[in-house]
Protein backbone atom coordinates (compact mmCIF):
# COMPACT_ATOMS: atom_id res chain seq x y z
CA UNK A 1 0.00 0.00 0.00
CA UNK A 2 1.25 3.54 -1.24
CA UNK A 3 0.40 6.90 -1.76
CA UNK A 4 -0.53 7.60 -4.60
CA UNK A 5 0.21 10.89 -5.98
CA UNK A 6 1.38 14.16 -4.69
CA UNK A 7 4.56 15.11 -2.69
CA UNK A 8 4.47 11.75 -1.17
CA UNK A 9 3.68 10.05 -3.86
CA UNK A 10 5.28 6.04 -3.89
CA UNK A 11 6.29 6.12 -0.35
CA UNK A 12 5.14 2.83 1.69
CA UNK A 13 2.16 2.64 3.76
CA UNK A 14 2.44 0.04 6.55
CA UNK A 15 -0.97 -1.96 7.86
CA UNK A 16 -1.50 -3.85 10.82
CA UNK A 17 -2.19 -8.09 10.47
CA UNK A 18 -5.54 -9.54 10.56
CA UNK A 19 -9.01 -8.63 9.48
CA UNK A 20 -9.56 -6.28 11.53
CA UNK A 21 -8.22 -3.67 9.73
CA UNK A 22 -9.54 -3.02 6.02
CA UNK A 23 -7.31 -0.15 4.48
CA UNK A 24 -9.07 1.47 1.13
CA UNK A 25 -6.73 0.09 -1.79
CA UNK A 26 -4.76 2.51 -4.13
CA UNK A 27 -7.11 1.50 -7.33
CA UNK A 28 -10.02 2.49 -5.08
CA UNK A 29 -8.11 5.13 -3.29
CA UNK A 30 -7.17 6.83 -6.72
CA UNK A 31 -10.63 6.99 -7.99
CA UNK A 32 -11.77 8.76 -5.35
CA UNK A 33 -9.75 11.48 -5.12
CA UNK A 34 -10.17 11.65 -8.79
CA UNK A 35 -13.22 12.20 -8.55
CA UNK A 36 -12.84 14.80 -6.01
CA UNK A 37 -10.40 16.59 -8.28
CA UNK A 38 -12.28 16.87 -11.38
CA UNK A 39 -16.43 17.03 -10.21
CA UNK A 40 -18.43 19.95 -10.36
CA UNK A 41 -19.23 19.25 -7.15
CA UNK A 42 -16.15 19.16 -5.69
CA UNK A 43 -12.66 20.49 -7.13
CA UNK A 44 -9.50 20.38 -6.34
CA UNK A 45 -9.87 23.27 -4.03
CA UNK A 46 -11.95 20.90 -1.98
CA UNK A 47 -8.41 19.02 -0.82
CA UNK A 48 -5.89 21.81 -1.11
CA UNK A 49 -5.39 23.49 1.66
CA UNK A 50 -8.43 21.71 3.07
CA UNK A 51 -8.24 20.68 7.08
CA UNK A 52 -9.68 16.84 6.73
CA UNK A 53 -11.25 14.30 8.86
CA UNK A 54 -10.67 10.45 8.13
CA UNK A 55 -12.62 8.81 10.63
CA UNK A 56 -12.65 5.27 11.04
CA UNK A 57 -8.88 5.66 10.33
CA UNK A 58 -7.07 2.42 9.82
CA UNK A 59 -3.68 3.22 8.79
CA UNK A 60 -4.58 6.82 7.55
CA UNK A 61 -3.93 6.34 4.02
CA UNK A 62 -7.35 8.33 3.15
CA UNK A 63 -6.11 11.68 5.58
CA UNK A 64 -2.34 10.40 4.50
CA UNK A 65 -3.58 11.04 0.38
CA UNK A 66 -5.18 14.27 1.49
CA UNK A 67 -1.82 15.38 2.65
CA UNK A 68 0.03 14.34 -0.07
CA UNK A 69 -2.19 16.51 -2.08
CA UNK A 70 -1.91 19.46 -0.99
CA UNK A 71 -4.92 19.27 2.39
CA UNK A 72 -3.40 21.58 5.43
CA UNK A 73 -4.59 19.81 8.02
CA UNK A 74 -5.89 15.93 8.79
CA UNK A 75 -7.17 14.59 11.89
CA UNK A 76 -7.89 10.83 12.45
CA UNK A 77 -10.28 9.03 14.28
CA UNK A 78 -9.77 5.21 15.29
CA UNK A 79 -10.12 3.14 18.58
CA UNK A 80 -8.32 -0.03 16.96
CA UNK A 81 -5.08 -0.33 19.39
CA UNK A 82 -3.18 -2.45 16.68
CA UNK A 83 -4.62 -0.03 13.49
CA UNK A 84 -3.60 3.26 16.03
CA UNK A 85 0.13 2.02 15.91
CA UNK A 86 0.16 1.39 12.23
CA UNK A 87 -1.46 5.14 12.12
CA UNK A 88 1.47 6.52 14.00
CA UNK A 89 4.00 4.51 12.39
CA UNK A 90 2.95 5.84 8.79
CA UNK A 91 2.30 9.81 10.27
CA UNK A 92 6.17 9.17 11.15
CA UNK A 93 7.31 8.29 8.18
CA UNK A 94 5.68 11.07 6.02
CA UNK A 95 7.11 12.83 8.69
CA UNK A 96 3.80 14.47 9.41
CA UNK A 97 3.37 15.36 12.82
CA UNK A 98 2.85 19.31 12.78
CA UNK A 99 0.24 18.80 10.23
CA UNK A 100 -1.94 15.85 11.92
CA UNK A 101 -3.82 15.18 15.01
CA UNK A 102 -4.72 11.39 16.03
CA UNK A 103 -7.71 10.60 18.59
CA UNK A 104 -8.13 7.77 20.31
CA UNK A 105 -11.61 6.62 20.13
CA UNK A 106 -15.12 6.28 18.80
CA UNK A 107 -16.18 8.24 15.58
CA UNK A 108 -19.72 7.30 16.65
CA UNK A 109 -19.13 8.98 19.90
CA UNK A 110 -16.85 11.72 18.80
CA UNK A 111 -15.39 14.14 20.98
CA UNK A 112 -16.33 17.82 20.54
CA UNK A 113 -14.48 19.67 17.75
CA UNK A 114 -12.01 22.05 17.85
CA UNK A 115 -12.27 23.68 14.36
CA UNK A 116 -14.70 22.13 11.88
CA UNK A 117 -13.77 19.99 8.46
CA UNK A 118 -14.87 20.83 4.81
CA UNK A 119 -13.66 17.17 3.96
CA UNK A 120 -14.35 13.58 5.70
CA UNK A 121 -13.81 10.25 5.21
CA UNK A 122 -15.33 7.35 6.60
CA UNK A 123 -14.41 4.09 5.79
CA UNK A 124 -16.29 1.68 8.83
CA UNK A 125 -16.32 -2.11 8.58
CA UNK A 126 -18.93 -2.91 6.20
CA UNK A 127 -22.15 -3.85 6.89
CA UNK A 128 -21.91 -2.45 10.40
CA UNK A 129 -24.97 0.06 9.54
CA UNK A 130 -22.62 3.13 11.21
CA UNK A 131 -21.78 5.49 8.47
CA UNK A 132 -25.44 7.47 9.27
CA UNK A 133 -24.54 7.60 13.14
CA UNK A 134 -21.29 8.58 12.62
CA UNK A 135 -21.91 11.50 10.43
CA UNK A 136 -25.02 12.37 12.91
CA UNK A 137 -22.65 12.55 15.66
CA UNK A 138 -19.48 14.11 14.55
CA UNK A 139 -22.13 16.69 13.01
CA UNK A 140 -23.64 17.19 16.32
CA UNK A 141 -20.08 17.57 17.88
CA UNK A 142 -18.80 20.37 15.61
CA UNK A 143 -16.95 18.45 13.19
CA UNK A 144 -18.26 19.09 10.03
CA UNK A 145 -18.08 22.68 8.42
CA UNK A 146 -21.72 24.23 6.43
CA UNK A 147 -21.46 22.35 3.28
CA UNK A 148 -18.72 20.03 3.70
CA UNK A 149 -18.00 17.09 2.00
CA UNK A 150 -18.79 13.79 3.30
CA UNK A 151 -17.17 10.65 1.54
CA UNK A 152 -18.53 6.94 2.69
CA UNK A 153 -16.69 4.13 1.83
CA UNK A 154 -19.49 1.02 1.86
CA UNK A 155 -20.40 -2.39 0.87
CA UNK A 156 -20.97 -2.27 -2.72
CA UNK A 157 -24.86 -3.84 -2.23
CA UNK A 158 -25.33 -1.79 1.52
CA UNK A 159 -28.31 0.68 2.05
CA UNK A 160 -27.07 4.10 3.17
CA UNK A 161 -29.13 7.07 4.38
CA UNK A 162 -28.01 10.26 5.98
CA UNK A 163 -31.19 12.52 6.85
CA UNK A 164 -30.36 16.07 5.75
CA UNK A 165 -27.31 15.15 3.63
CA UNK A 166 -27.45 15.34 -0.28
CA UNK A 167 -26.63 12.41 -1.93
CA UNK A 168 -24.74 13.93 -5.03
CA UNK A 169 -22.78 10.63 -6.88
CA UNK A 170 -21.68 7.30 -5.83
CA UNK A 171 -19.72 4.52 -7.32
CA UNK A 172 -19.00 1.13 -6.72
CA UNK A 173 -15.33 -0.58 -7.61
CA UNK A 174 -15.69 -4.33 -6.47
CA UNK A 175 -17.04 -5.07 -3.78
CA UNK A 176 -16.94 -1.36 -2.37
CA UNK A 177 -19.29 1.65 -2.96
CA UNK A 178 -17.92 5.44 -2.52
CA UNK A 179 -20.84 7.85 -1.49
CA UNK A 180 -20.60 11.76 -1.66
CA UNK A 181 -22.58 13.46 0.34
CA UNK A 182 -22.97 16.79 1.33
CA UNK A 183 -23.51 18.29 4.23
CA UNK A 184 -26.81 20.58 4.66
CA UNK A 185 -25.82 24.85 4.37
CA UNK A 186 -27.89 26.38 7.71
CA UNK A 187 -30.37 28.45 7.03
CA UNK A 188 -29.45 32.04 7.69
CA UNK A 189 -30.88 33.32 10.64
CA UNK A 190 -33.34 36.31 9.81
CA UNK A 191 -33.51 38.99 12.16
CA UNK A 192 -36.03 43.03 12.07
CA UNK A 193 -37.19 43.79 9.22
CA UNK A 194 -36.58 39.93 7.39
CA UNK A 195 -38.88 38.40 10.17
CA UNK A 196 -42.11 40.99 9.89
CA UNK A 197 -40.51 41.38 13.78
CA UNK A 198 -38.55 44.52 13.48
CA UNK A 199 -39.60 48.04 14.56
CA UNK A 200 -42.72 49.18 12.84
CA UNK A 201 -41.79 52.70 10.60
CA UNK A 202 -42.90 55.31 11.84
CA UNK A 203 -46.18 56.81 11.21
CA UNK A 204 -46.62 59.79 9.14
CA UNK A 205 -47.33 62.61 11.14
CA UNK A 206 -51.05 64.76 9.92
CA UNK A 207 -50.63 67.47 7.81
Amino acid sequence: MRIVAGRHRGRSLVAPAGEATRPTSDRVRQALFDMLWHAPWAGRERVEGARVLDAFAGTGALGLEALSRGAAKAVFIEQDRAALAALRTNIAALKAEANTRVIAGDATRPPRADAACGLVFLDPPYGKDVVARAVQALAASGWLAPDALVVAEVARDEVLDVPGFEAVAERAHGAARLVFLRAPIPSPVLTGEGQGGGNPSPATPPA
